[in-house]
């Protein structure tokens, strides 16, 4: 049995209470630890901490953070067999997906924060008014809160924790309830190289969220989650005007036109939708494809998923996703299907697997055709390994479809007529447009999203400088 602790001021502790929870492998729906229930006191504790070191880290000269981000991207690297077996353990992920997918990508991510530490960019000093010069100073906010999410509990945990130390800030972070393990380990790791205080972790529940929101110390708190949990956190923030940083839910359609490479949009699009097993915010999850060649493109999606798309346990080198997060994921995603209008058509999957995979929260790779677009399933985020497949009929029923929703975090355009992909990408109301692909993302360039998909930029300069405040600065000079 694993027993996860808090880390606070460079140490582990348990929650004052003695509260744990228990922590459920959902490969196997077996429990294998435990870890806190922190309370207002122990959120109290970090932010403590989290205050006393402002000024031995946002004091500290960039190149010195360039320098102590980097060991600790070193170090991350090297223990990474350790996190990934953590990982998988605490999440049911493919072993060889996460290192390659994840692992990988994050330690590159920590490695371009540390670097950005030293490039934040200001208006050039100027005389603006006669006899005065002017400067702007970007500097750390102080103290921020964060949230992270379950679907990615370590990438996602390094979106929060990099920008913020590389602007100079410190910083209190709850992961998720589920799958807190590799988090806390990702602050052991970091206590060896930053100084106490800097980076500290509560672990609990929905009440230890809102305690790490709704505490008076932090300047900003950021949180990756359901819209929902979003506008309860810009709710109980605006009670003090802290800013927010809030990067929600996603129904990202998936556009396919006439003229597309068919069987190479397919395979992107399943890539896109089933990685993960759909929990995914920028998940391929509702395809929308003109009219004249949407059977022949189902069968193309349907052949590639049942070739390619296939659920397994973590050391199975040929599966593309593992099992939902939690029986309660499981439930959710069912209930869509469950309820799914007579008009509505599931030509795969839709089921849970047997055999090996039957004691965990599995469910096929599942596509779904015949919805309209104010069914359930188009207009809600499902966060399962189930794609959607409408007919459109030309470029102005196509943005009309796409846009018709509430989120507006990540689209896609597949199509060979370049014009048409640059008017779409102009129209498709998303703060991320791929064409001829979908999902992948880089560490310089900014994900984020409009509408009920929140806002501020996660990755790239952008997502450092959402961990800041301007300052400006004028001086009379005679």
């Amino acid at each position: 049995m694993r027993t996860v602790r808090n880390l606070i001021n460079g140490e582990p502790r348990d929650a004052r209470s003695g509260a744990t929870s228990e922590l459920v492998d959902p490969a196997t729906g077996k429990v294998f630890g435990t870890a806190p229930l922190s309370s207002e006191d122990d959120v109290d504790a970090a932010y403590q901490a989290a205050a006393a070191a402002v000024p031995a880290w946002g004091g500290i000269t960039p190149g010195e953070r360039q320098r102590m981000l980097l060991k600790f991207a070193d170090l991350v690297e090297a223990r990474g067999d350790e996190l990934v077996a953590a990982e998988s353990q605490n999440t049911g992920k493919p072993l060889e997906l996460t290192r390659t997918e994840e692992l990988a990508v994050m330690v590159d991510q920590l490695r371009f924060f540390a670097g950005a530490s030293r490039m934040l960019e200001g208006k050039s000093a100027g005389e603006y008014l006669a006899g005065h010069t002017s400067w702007v100073r970007r500097e750390p906010i102080g103290v921020v809160g964060q949230v992270s999410p379950w679907n990615y509990p370590m990438m996602m945990a390094v979106w929060k924790i990099g920008p913020a130390l590389a602007a100079g800030n410190t910083l209190v972070l709850k992961p998720a309830e589920t799958t807190p393990v590799t988090t806390v380990m990702l602050a052991e790791i970091a206590a060896e190289v930053l100084p106490a205080g800097v980076f500290n972790v509560v672990c609990g529940d929905r009440a230890t969220g809102q305690a790490v929101v709704a505490h008076p110390t932090p300047g900003l708190v950021s949180i990756t989650g359901s819209t929902r949990a979003g506008s309860e956190v810009a709710s109980t923030a605006a009670l003090d005007l802290k800013r927010t940083h809030l990067e929600l839910g996603g129904k990202a359609p998936a556009v396919v036109f006439a003229d597309a490479d068919l069987a190479a949009a397919a395979e992107a699009i399943g890539v896109g939708g089933y990685f993960n097993a759909g929990q995914d915010c920028t998940a391929a999850c509702r395809v929308l494809v003109e009219a004249s060649v949407h059977d022949e493109f189902v069968r193309a999606l349907v052949d590639w998923a049942t070739a390619n798309a296939r659920p397994g346990l973590p050391d199975d080198g040929d599966a593309l996703f593992g099992p939902l997060n939690s029986s309660l994921q499981l439930d959710r995603v069912r209930g869509f299907l469950a309820r799914m209008p007579a008009h509505g058509s599931v030509v795969l999957g839709g089921e849970r697997p047997g055999g090996a995979l039957a004691d965990g929260f599995f469910l096929e790779a599942t596509v779904v055709t015949g919805l309209r677009q104010d069914d359930e399933m188009i207009q809600d985020e499902v966060f399962g390994p189930v794609i959607t497949v409408q007919a459109f009929a030309g470029d102005e029923e196509a943005v009309r479809l796409a846009n018709g929703v509430r989120y507006g975090l990540a689209s896609s355009v597949f199509t060979s007529d370049h014009a048409r992909a640059l008017r779409m990408s102009r129209d498709l109301d998303f703060g991320c447009v791929w064409i001829n692909t979908h999902i992948p993302l880089v560490a310089e360039m900014p994900h984020g999203g409009f509408k009920h998909s929140g806002h501020g930029k996660d990755l790239s300069m952008y997502g450092v400088e959402d961990y800041t405040r301007v300052k400006h600065v004028m001086s009379a000079i005679g």
